[in-house]
């Protein structure tokens, strides 16, 4: 995935800073002839080779007719960022209709995966638990092709990291698929020596660890990531042996439901993994529910960090397990000794993929005084070079082609924050080197990357996450003032060192108050290591060994022999 992701960045063979492919396919609403969640409306833009992905999963799928019998009738669009202002104005920015699921519905759904779990946890063991997990992995795979279609059309992403994506989502369910067999896994533990004695002085008993499922998990996934936010949460819940009930995005549901259908091909039994569709007027009460009703055990959300705060108050009356990734603010720091050349290409990676929207993105760039004209200045050559416009192409014949390799922010609100931010940046006395405006003659989405230096610490910009394409400079004369500015803020995810300095790289990674610190790198993330922050960017950690301990429980137990 990383690899991929670089190749995009590195792709462009144009010297036109934004472009808009003509041939691009344009959505034309078509009614899907079998529903699943209410699903209507299936954009003919959707060429896909196996379209029973977004259909009934069978006559047996009785959360389906349940959903179906509740009738809401509340019904939510999901839109295709990437559409123009004459898309949006005549529908056909309209990927799918949903209908969307209530408070009532979590209930039952809550229920229904506690039946589930005693079968599950219990009944299966880690080997069956593991074949399913790959299975499901290979089947994800066989299909990439239409998942990353599914993706690119209702995140924006341009297609090539939808296919990176997959490939990094996938990596979960390999990954914990081995550790469902593993000693650390559910079922599995130690054996402690005994404090104990008898009366001649012999040990006496046997102290046993014993490691256990959680119980029914419930997840909360964002939209910038619609694979592998759920990979990365379910693939170890269900290897320790939960169940799980997962609400996707509202703004990025259809891969869930391809994702959930290939699940259950792969021979997960339905109720074990369970999707909540909600549109975002239901979602605070579905969110409560979630977080206030008992037979849920543990929470694992990824999103902002205002929302994480509330849900870790509302779950603290039933005083569930929580797993939470929020917001970053991430530093990157160049020293006066970096290699500048594999520093450009990790600014590149790091802050431009997803149009800047991911929690690890570099926000703040920290660049040596003696660095900076020519780090800036090489930076804006290849960021020049950028394609912006949809991020793919479907043909009539139903192949695609990717094309450009920066697409649009999620929303038009997304947008107008990034704007703002960037406006307010420049009267604070900011210089826009490239960029710095939207693009609305490709959409009301489309920003262009963007490149600010002289920015002061003390703008919102700096201080706050921006979702967006833009890297915001400002400069360092020593070390001690490089990491002060780095640590100056709340949120403590991701950071980045780029420097040759063995001596300087442990010395300032380890005062560096995050969770993560990439050395040399722009793209840390992988299923083997331990993902997670500190501060108030969030509790627990995805991926690795860790990764599986937060969905279990260890009991102790004392045998008398």
């Amino acid at each position: 995935a990383q690899i991929i992701i670089m190749i995009i960045m590195k792709a462009a063979a144009s010297n036109v800073s934004c472009s808009i492919f003509k041939q691009a396919c344009r959505p034309t609403a078509t009614m899907s002839s079998v529903p699943i969640f209410g699903i209507s409306n299936i954009s003919s833009s959707l060429k896909l080779r196996d379209p029973t992905l977004l259909a009934a999963i069978g006559d047996d799928d009785s959360s389906h007719h349940h959903h179906q019998e509740k009738q809401h009738g509340v019904r939510f669009p999901i839109l295709n960022p990437a559409a123009t202002y004459d898309e949006i104005k005549d529908g056909s920015s309209v990927i799918a209709t949903l209908e969307s699921m209530v408070q009532a519905d979590a209930r039952m759904l809550i229920e229904k995966s506690s039946d589930a779990l005693l079968s599950w946890r219990d009944k299966t063991t880690g080997l069956k638990r593991s074949q399913i997990l790959s299975r499901w992995s290979e089947l994800v795979k066989e299909n990439a092709h239409d998942i990353a279609q599914i993706m690119t059309l209702e995140s924006g992403k341009p297609l090539n990291e939808s296919i990176g994506e997959i490939a990094y989502g996938t990596s979960f369910l390999d990954y914990y698929a081995a550790e469902a067999m593993r000693s650390n896994s559910a079922g599995g533990g130690s054996i402690t020596p005994t404090p104990f004695s008898a009366v001649d002085g012999s040990p006496r008993g046997k102290i046993l660890a014993i490691q256990e499922a959680v119980g029914v998990t419930a997840m909360i996934t964002p939209w910038n990531f619609p694979i592998a936010m759920i990979t990365r949460k379910v693939g170890p819940a269900l290897a320790a042996g939960c169940t799980v009930l997962l609400k996707p995005s509202d703004l990025t549901p259809l891969t869930a439901i391809a994702v959930q259908r290939l699940a259950f091909r792969a021979g997960l039994p339905q109720d074990v993994f369970q999707l909540i569709i909600t549109d975002r007027d239901h979602t605070p009460e579905v969110g409560n529910e979630l977080c206030t009703n008992p037979i849920v055990k543990k929470i694992s959300f990824t999103g902002s960090t205002a929302v994480g705060k509330q849900l870790m108050k509302i779950a603290s009356d039933t005083v569930k397990r929580l797993s939470l990734e929020l917001g970053g603010n991430a530093p990157f720091i160049v020293f006066d000794d970096a290699d500048l050349q594999k520093t450009i290409q990790a600014a590149l990676t790091s802050k431009f993929r997803n149009a800047g929207q991911t929690c690890v993105c570099a926000d703040r760039f920290l660049v040596h005084e003696s660095l900076e004209e020519e780090f800036t200045s090489r930076l804006v050559t290849e960021v020049n070079q950028f394609r912006i416009g949809l991020g793919i192409t479907v043909n009539t014949d139903g192949t695609t082609n990717p094309n450009n390799n920066l697409g649009p922010l999620i929303s038009d609100t997304a947008v107008q924050s990034v704007k703002e931010k960037v406006e307010e940046a420049i009267a604070e006395g900011a210089d826009c080197v490239i960029g710095g405006s939207t693009l609305p003659n490709l959409g009301p989405n489309f920003f262009q990357p963007t490149v600010l230096r002289n920015v002061s610490p003390s703008s919102r910009i700096w201080k706050e996450e921006t979702f967006g394409p833009v890297i915001a400079i400002t400069t360092f004369g020593t070390e001690e003032e490089a990491v002060h500015l780095a640590n100056d803020t709340t949120t403590g995810l991701a950071s980045y060192i780029f420097s040759q300095d063995m001596d300087r790289i442990f010395r300032v990674g380890g005062r560096l108050e995050n969770g993560m610190v990439g050395v040399n790198e722009g793209i840390i993330s992988t299923a083997t290591a331990p993902f997670g922050g500190v501060k108030e960017s969030g509790l627990g950690r995805e991926g690795s060994s860790v990764g599986i301990a937060e969905y279990l429980e260890t009991k102790y137990m004392f045998i008398n022999s």
